[in-house]
């Protein structure tokens, strides 16, 4: 068929059309409508099961993260427990409140051991409370030989309960050195303490946990 039969078919007059253009006619019908569907329905519905598919596939993460928590939670239990059990042991290295009295001789007879002068000796007026444990802070300032006051040091780290020296600072007198330090030493708190620390944080406003 040539491009002029195709001139003289008569669009009123379609059925009687040849085969070809007939076929022609209906594909490019087809076409339209498949696209003018796409337009304006088919895109929509294409996006929204695009988005429930995405939604899906988060659903299925998230339902295999919890299944993995899930099969390890025995696991993290006992892992839990260790760990209890590792800050217990560390928590009776901390004196409780009977025992702060003979802790602050021990560390005031580690400096006279060594045959220092202590010229300041003073703890806190109040202890720092943590969420767990208390410290209390000592101003502390001794003079002796170079070697008695690093001895002294060495014998603080080796008391049966945690004390720190820190803001160490070293400076030279008459007879030798001065070494000025805060020395800090912590108890644990007791169920009650514990109770009211938790419920003092609670009550705080969220600029004043930082």
């Amino acid at each position: 068929m040539t491009l002029d039969d195709l001139r003289r078919l008569d669009p009123k007059k379609i059925g009687s059309w040849p085969v070809l253009p007939k076929v022609g006619v209906l594909f490019l019908a087809l076409a339209l409508i498949v696209f003018l569907s796409y337009w304006f329905d088919w895109q929509n519905q294409l996006d929204q099961i695009t988005a429930e598919q995405r939604k899906e596939e988060g659903l299925r993460n998230t339902f295999l993260d919890k299944k993995k928590v899930a099969i390890d939670l025995p696991a993290y239990r006992k892992q839990l427990d260790d760990i209890e059990q590792s800050f217990g042991a560390l928590l009776k290295q901390l004196p409780g409140k009977s025992d702060m009295d003979a802790l602050l001789t021990d560390v005031n007879q580690a400096g006279l051991g060594r045959g220092l002068q202590f010229e300041l000796f003073k703890p806190a007026a109040q202890e720092i409370m943590r969420e767990f444990y208390a410290e209390l802070p000592i101003t502390i300032k001794v003079s002796g030989n170079y070697h008695d006051i690093g001895a002294f040091a060495s014998d603080i780290g080796k008391l049966s309960r945690i004390v720190t020296l820190n803001d160490i600072a070293l400076t030279t007198v008459k007879d030798g050195l001065a070494l000025d330090a805060t020395a800090k030493t912590f108890r644990y708190l007791d169920d009650t303490e514990v109770a009211q620390q938790r419920k003092t944080v609670k009550g705080k406003p969220a600029a004043g946990r930082r």
